[in-house]
């Protein structure tokens, strides 16, 4: 396997997930991962689901510390296992964020926009009442707009997250549709020196591509840049490194040489 550590999983101390993390770990260790990072959810203000009662996205980070330390130690002549956190972005929170980021000795952190305006668009709600088209240029706009704001993250999770979960999904949707916006996104990110994550969680969803797709990582490598991680955002062990075989061709096709691991925010680089 040309890519051997995943740097997007999460564990029973995510909310919409159930697996206890020394399993994750162990299948991990049986696919012969060299290095897993736990990227367990943090979204703040989280709004209740339209749907009603739903998960609120809130880590205890200490109970969550405890346990990886645990299973670090036990572990680790088999396999490195690394501190991360997905941390939800928003832009009235980039005070609230940074005291956060900065409590916690992070290993690694993922800025991920999983709510636009307040809104999630992993529920139907978010696409009523305008086409697929303007759901999809908010969404980016907000992106935009958190990077602008938020210093504390090392990559961008999953850029294009709201084609995941569209009436039509990724089949009307392309690089060029939303050059204009995705390039400002790619250039504030740059100008940050931050990078961006090829996810392959989507795949499972139904996407055609990778998060993000092809031509928004070859205009990446284009503009200069460099820090890509991957992962395949594992909510169960069967997804674990899922398509990463996938994730190392289409990196070289669009010019990567490495792929980036992180230990306490230091990113080093890894061939492919």
């Amino acid at each position: 396997m040309p890519i051997t550590a995943d740097f997007h999983l999460h564990s029973s101390f995510s909310d919409d997930c159930k697996v206890p993390m020394e399993d994750m770990i162990l299948q991990g260790i049986s696919q012969g991962l060299t290095q897993m990072c736990f990227t367990e959810h943090n979204d703040f203000e989280y709004p209740t689901p339209p749907e009603g009662e739903g998960p609120q996205f809130l880590l205890n980070t200490d109970a969550y510390l405890y346990d990886l330390i645990r299973f670090r130690e036990k572990y680790a002549d088999r396999i490195k296992i690394l501190f991360g956190v997905e941390l939800g972005l928003q832009p009235q929170l980039m005070r609230q964020d940074a005291v956060y980021a900065k409590s916690y000795d992070f290993d690694f952190i993922i800025g991920s926009s999983h709510l636009c305006r307040g809104r999630d668009p992993y529920y139907p709600s978010f696409y009523e009442g305008r086409t697929e088209e303007q759901a999809y240029m908010e969404y980016f706009e907000s992106v935009l707009e958190n990077i602008k704001k938020h210093s504390n993250f090392d990559v961008y999770g999953h850029l294009d997250y709201v084609v995941r979960y569209g009436p039509n999904k990724d089949r009307n949707y392309s690089y060029v549709k939303y050059r204009d916006i995705l390039d400002e996104i790619l250039k504030a990110l740059l100008d940050r020196e931050k990078g961006i994550e090829v996810n392959t969680g989507g795949l499972k969803e139904g996407l055609r591509e990778l998060h993000p797709c092809k031509d928004i990582l070859k205009r990446y490598r284009e503009l200069g840049g460099e820090i890509v991680t991957v992962g395949s955002d594992s909510h169960d062990t069967g997804h674990i490194a899922a398509h990463f075989h996938r994730a190392a061709e289409i990196l070289l096709e669009c010019g990567f040489r490495y792929y980036t691991v992180f230990e306490k925010r230091i990113p080093e680089f890894c061939r492919i």
